[in-house]
Order: C-alpha cells, then sequence, then structure tokens
C-alpha cells in the first residue's frame, strides 16, 4: 500500500514530527493541537523511533487522556495497535478517527487490513473499495478487497468482482494481479521480479512483494505450508530495505507471527 501525505489546517509543528515519525505516514488531523507535556513528546518519539509498539500504545493512550479530540493520536494508535496484534482495538482506533477526521475514510486503507486480521471481512472489503476511489491504480488495494471477499463469498466470485487495476509500475505487482486473475502463475511472479538489471534495493523491494502476495495467494488457495514460506521469507530477508513500506513489512511480520499461535 501506498500512505498518503494529508494537509494539515493547524497543528502544533512538534506534535507533528513525534507522531508521525515511523511506520505509517502520519495523516495530519485538521484539529487544533496545544503542546503535550515535552517529557511524554520525548518518550513517544523514543518509542517510536525503537518501533516499541507496545510502549507506543501506552503512551499514546496517555495523550489521549489529555487530548481526546487529538485525531491524529487515534490513527497512530490505531497503527500501533495494528503492530502488536490487536486487531480490534486497531480498528476502534481507526473509528475514532474517522468520526474526527470523516473526509479521510477514503483513504484509510490502514483500517481496511485492520478488518481483515479481525476477521471483519465485509467490513474490510468495503473499506478496500472504498479507497479505490481515492486510488484506482493500486494492486494491493484489489488484492486485499480480493482476500476479504474470498473469507465471505469464496474464490471465484472474488476474482470476477476484483478491482480494476491498469499499470501499477511497482514490479512484480502487475504480475501478481494477474495471479489473482487466474492468469499467472507463482513462478511467473519471480521471474519477473528477477528481470532485467536492478540494483540491490529494487530487488529487495520486488523479492519482498512478490513473496509477500505469493504467500497470501497460496493462503487464500488453500496450501498454507507454502503461505508460511513465502510470507515468513518476506519478512526476514527485507527488514531495513530502503523502498519497502515498513507499514506492509509490519503486515508480512504480524501474519508470519500468526502460524507460530496456530495449533498442530
Amino acid at each position: 500500500m501506498r500512505p498518503q501525505r494529508f494537509q494539515a489546517s493547524r497543528v502544533a509543528v512538534s506534535l507533528l514530527y513525534f507522531l508521525g515519525w515511523l511506520g505509517c505516514l502520519f495523516p495530519v488531523a485538521t484539529v487544533e493541537a496545544e503542546e503535550p507535556d515535552p517529557e511524554l513528546g520525548r518518550k513517544l518519539r523514543q518509542a517510536l523511533t525503537a518501533e516499541n509498539s507496545a510502549k507506543a500504545v501506552e503512551l499514546l493512550t496517555e495523550l489521549l487522556r489529555l487530548q481526546p479530540e487529538n485525531a491524529g493520536a487515534w490513527y497512530r494508535r490505531g497503527c500501533e495497535n495494528f503492530r502488536i496484534g490487536k486487531f480490534r482495538e486497531s480498528v476502534e482506533d481507526f473509528d475514532r478517527f474517522v468520526k474526527l477526521e470523516p473526509e479521510a475514510e477514503q483513504r484509510l486503507w490502514e483500517r481496511g487490513l485492520s478488518h481483515y486480521y479481525a476477521g471483519m471481512y465485509r467490513e474490510g472489503a468495503a473499506q478496500f473499495a472504498l479507497y479505490q476511489t481515492y486510488h484506482d491504480n493500486d494492486v494491493e488495494n484489489s488484492v486485499w478487497r480480493y482476500l476479504c471477499m474470498a473469507k465471505t463469498e469464496g474464490i471465484e466470485k472474488a476474482r470476477e468482482q476484483m478491482l480494476p487495476i491498469k499499470n501499477d509500475p511497482r514490479i512484480p505487482l502487475m504480475e501478481a494481479y494477474a495471479l489473482f486473475q487466474g492468469k499467472s502463475t507463482p513462478e511467473k511472479v519471480l521471474e519477473v521480479a528477477r528481470a532485467g538489471d536492478p540494483t540491490e534495493a529494487e530487488l529487495a523491494s520486488r523479492m519482498f512483494y512478490g513473496r509477500l502476495y505469493l504467500g497470501l495467494y497460496y493462503e487464500a488457495h488453500g496450501q498454507p505450508e507454502k503461505a508460511r514460506e513465502y510470507i515468513t521469507a518476506a519478512w526476514r530477508e527485507h527488514d531495513g530495505s530502503p523502498r519497502i513500506s515498513r507499514y506492509m513489512w509490519h503486515v508480512a511480520r504480524v501474519h508470519a507471527g500468526l502460524y507460530d499461535k496456530q495449533p498442530e
């Protein structure tokens, strides 16, 4: 997914800084906010920089007690709750954000991901369909709607109703799109990912997205061992790669962690 920068009307610069430090790009709330306790801000910056999501949730909760109308803090807590596997809580945080910033709902693909992992598949499909009206050239959005629909409507209907994507430039996502359409193969996705003479960073990006979506394809199509292999590789082999969405890397990490929680 591609986080978008949202415009602000008025927001404290330091608040924007520490809430938008890492991960999902902070959609600045059109809310006038006063400077919070400097020590709270320092601790929150530290937690976000270290990607200590559990601590960040604790500190954001404290901030929200002080500023319950701070839309950006609800958004950020939704992101951090997702990272620690609190999917229902993440959805609730994003819902609170939308109540305060209703015009942002169209762009909130992160809520769709939280819906999926919370088992709220119909809500997730609706969120991804809504995001399509904002950005209609994102393979990931179409695939996640497919994954949501496959859970409730079955593979064939999910395939029939895939959101149309014409030209997502990120290799190999158009080939992955064709795979979910039933028009390509996993081998072809990897072939396209490795083709040409990409730089090391570009190849890492290609392989991350190829592995992640191959894993999700295998899972949706009843091959859990292959799914685990590819999603785990996406997480373990591409940490810190500069051309990979950090949020999507955490999706791979969170998803891989769920396999360890399943009974044998």
